[in-house]
C-alpha cells in the first residue's frame, strides 16, 4: 500500500507561538495492520484513538527516506503518527513502525 512519508517543521503562526507544516518527503509502500483502540480525552472532547503496526522494507540510519518517530505516514486524508521504529527480519530487513490514528 503506498503511503506519503511526511516531516513537520514549526513555522510562525503571526501571534508569538508556531504551528507545525507538513510537507511530504517521499513515497513509501508498507503492509499495514490495526491494533487496540480507544478513547482518550482531549481539550475539544473525546477522540476515538487506533493504534497501528506498519511494516515497511529498510533504509539505512540517516538515510533520508527512513522514517523516524515524529514524522507521519499520510493515505489520503487519514494521518498516522509515528511513535517508534525499529528494524525486523532476516538481517534487519524491515522496519517495523508503531503508529497512531487519531480521529475526533
Amino acid at each position: 500500500m503506498p503511503l506519503v512519508l511526511e516531516t513537520g517543521a514549526p513555522q510562525p503562526d503571526g501571534m508569538g507561538g508556531h504551528a507545525v507544516a507538513w510537507r511530504a518527503i517521499g513515497l513509501v509502500y508498507g503492509q499495514m495492520k490495526p491494533g487496540a483502540g480507544g478513547l482518550r480525552g482531549g481539550g475539544a472532547g473525546m477522540a476515538s484513538v487506533v493504534r497501528w503496526t506498519i511494516t515497511l522494507r529498510a533504509c539505512p540510519p540517516g538515510d533520508p527516506r527512513r522514517p523516524v518517530a515524529g514524522q507521519r505516514l499520510r493515505i489520503g486524508q487519514r494521518v498516522f503518527l509515528i511513535e517508534a521504529v525499529a528494524e525486523t527480519g532476516a538481517a534487519a530487513r524491515f522496519l517495523r513502525i508503531t503508529a497512531e490514528e487519531a480521529r475526533t
